[in-house]
């Protein structure tokens, strides 16, 4: 093989499939990334068995070949080169070479027979978003997913697609998160779980805006994303997802108006108090006038704050864990949020009037009389 590749092009290309690399495995061929120049295209893969990506880069072929090299390896020093050509030569010692202006360096690398296939997914159940909306819809569902590998089925996000509308929804067992958006064209019912890990590492390497899109294929087992000059084919959470249908129509006894931006400071005040290990609550109280008191009290002192609301309904006191919904409403672009609540031991819902977000957040169990 020997291959001339521009050096931010080749290492835009590694950081996109490195997301792919394996860790700590006792298959060393999995830490490594795949090198393939043939029918005049330069290829890089990189498949951990639950994540696979391929990218193509661009470059100049002189001859054609196949090389895995260690993906940490191959990173720093191409990392290190000169903003220059970069000239990728293998020799029959299973050496490859690595040169660029002065620099020339020699590393050994594998023929690359045991590196994994790249699964293959049919394609006929198919959406398609723009990569902007992708994104989007990821940063505002991805933070209550669990990172606890006891519970899988809450360490993914559920995709549905009923009607040319996709409902992405997560949830961590304190709270969850929903985003609907109609799809174009028209689509086929998908039901899939999706690895919260596979969406954080897509959305990473997803650059376009509005206009550039992004294809997804479902198969029962596998997704495989493609989107310029790349794919990505990760494994789906296999079972059947969490009911909440009934908490989506939880009658409420209060609505409450608020601007997003003052509740946001005045909860994020009140979290100045807080220390990790009090795990305290911020304490709501709403009455009969048109304000929402907002208090904390921890070992390192007190708050009192208000914002003015409006409202409809019964009084209220209630506890939640701040950060709960600081994480919701940090990824909501209304000025203006409607927060539904029932009593102080039900669940508390912001959504738009559309239910195009839906964010549902548990009470903390507090003493009531209290306050």
């Amino acid at each position: 093989m020997n291959l001339k590749i521009k050096k931010s092009n080749l290492l835009a290309a590694i950081n996109t499939v490195s997301k792919a690399v394996a860790v700590k495995t006792t298959r060393p061929i999995l830490e490594c990334i795949l090198m393939e120049a043939k029918n005049g295209r330069i290829k890089l893969t990189a498949n951990n068995l639950t994540l696979g990506i391929e990218t193509f880069v661009e470059g100049t072929i002189i001859d054609e070949g196949v090389a895995a090299v260690s993906a940490k390896l191959f990173f720093d020093i191409i990392r290190n080169l000169n903003d220059s050509e970069v000239d990728i030569i293998t020799n029959s010692d299973y050496r490859i070479e690595i040169k660029c202006e002065k620099t020339e360096f020699e590393v050994p690398y594998w023929d690359g027979t045991d590196f994994p296939e790249f699964p293959i997914v049919e394609k006929e159940k198919s959406i398609t978003i723009s990569q902007l909306g992708f994104r989007d819809i990821v940063r505002q569902t991805i933070f209550s997913v669990s990172d606890n590998e006891n519970s899988r089925m809450m360490t993914g996000e559920h995709f549905e697609v009923k009607n040319n509308e996709l409902t992405v929804t997560s949830l961590d067992g304190s709270r969850i998160s929903m985003r609907k958006v109609s799809l174009k064209g028209d689509n086929s019912d998908i039901n899939a779980i999706v690895p919260g890990k596979t969406l954080k590492d897509v959305v990473r390497i997803v650059n376009g805006g509005a206009d550039d899109d992004v294809v997804i294929y479902f198969t029962d087992s596998h997704m495989l994303f493609e989107f310029e000059n790349t794919r990505v084919v990760s494994r789906l959470i296999e079972g059947d997802y969490f009911k909440i249908t009934h908490m989506l129509s939880m009658d409420h006894s209060l609505m409450v108006k608020a601007n997003r931006q003052e509740l946001m400071g005045c909860i994020s005040r009140a979290s100045l108090l807080i220390q990790e290990s009090d795990r305290k609550p911020i304490i709501v109280k709403i009455k009969n006038n048109d304000i929402m008191y907002i208090r904390i009290d921890t070992n390192k002192g007190s708050f009192n704050d208000y914002i003015d609301i409006e409202k409809e309904g019964n009084e209220i006191v209630i506890g939640f864990n701040p950060s709960f919904i600081m994480d919701a409403l940090n990824v909501i672009d209304d000025d203006k949020v409607n927060i539904y609540m029932k009593d102080s031991k039900s669940p508390c819902i912001i959504r738009n009037e559309e239910s195009t977000f839906i964010y549902i957040v548990l009470p903390i169990n507090i003493n009531v009389d209290a306050y």
